[in-house]
């Protein structure tokens, strides 16, 4: 009698398992993706309106477009290295890119830009404007951060030569952040006041 309670009970778990799995399947919140397979030699990354980029580290270059990319005004396009993401509609548009030798990142209007993972460079230039914002975890020789308009930078790791460019309107931080060398700028209209900080090697 236990056997026929126990097997009549997985029976219908089983049942309610698969009829879920598919109801799962078939509804709304499916993901939807595209991978990029065209792009190569990624060293700049160009991003404009309403964006949310995830960049990590890799040894191949791969871009991974979530949503419906193409049933949306979007566009992502690699030329000569320089690759351009682009989208103004409501919804973010999610990307995911890996780049083996990323060198130059520029950050428009209201895009966001986080590192997955720790993002090694030996030479990183990052320009954010408009509404722009950025979450960068780095580890590199050099870095050059500007910040322009009322963007906003979230920085963690360590570099060696560290350059960081902002003025009074923009947000940055920068407390789990160290630089053996760090110069920074804030810009005040046409009129700079420079102050440079030696820190000790790590």
């Amino acid at each position: 009698m236990k056997t026929t309670i126990l097997t009549t009970a997985l029976l219908l778990a089983t049942v309610f398992g698969i009829s879920q799995s598919a109801s799962a399947a078939t509804g709304s919140k499916e993901e939807v993706s595209t991978i990029l397979t065209d792009v190569s030699k990624i060293s700049k990354i160009e991003v404009h309106g309403n964006v949310e980029l995830y960049l990590s580290d890799g040894t191949a270059d791969k871009v991974k477009v979530y949503n419906s990319y193409y049933a949306e005004s979007a566009l992502v396009q690699d030329d000569n290295g320089v690759l351009r993401i682009t989208s103004y509609t409501a919804k973010k548009l999610v990307v995911w890119v890996t780049a083996s030798d990323l060198r130059d990142l520029a950050v428009y209007d209201n895009a966001e830009v986080k590192s997955f993972g720790k993002l090694s460079a030996i030479d990183l230039d990052v320009k954010l404007y408009n509404n722009a914002s950025a979450q960068l975890d780095m580890d590199t020789y050099a870095a050059t951060i500007t910040l322009n308009d009322r963007a906003k930078a979230d920085l963690s790791g360590n570099s060696n030569e560290a350059t960081l460019q902002y003025n009074h309107s923009s947000f940055l931080n920068t407390t789990k952040f160290a630089a053996s060398h760090l110069v920074k700028t804030v810009k005040l209209n046409r009129v700079c006041s420079r102050d440079t900080v030696e820190l000790a090697s790590l």
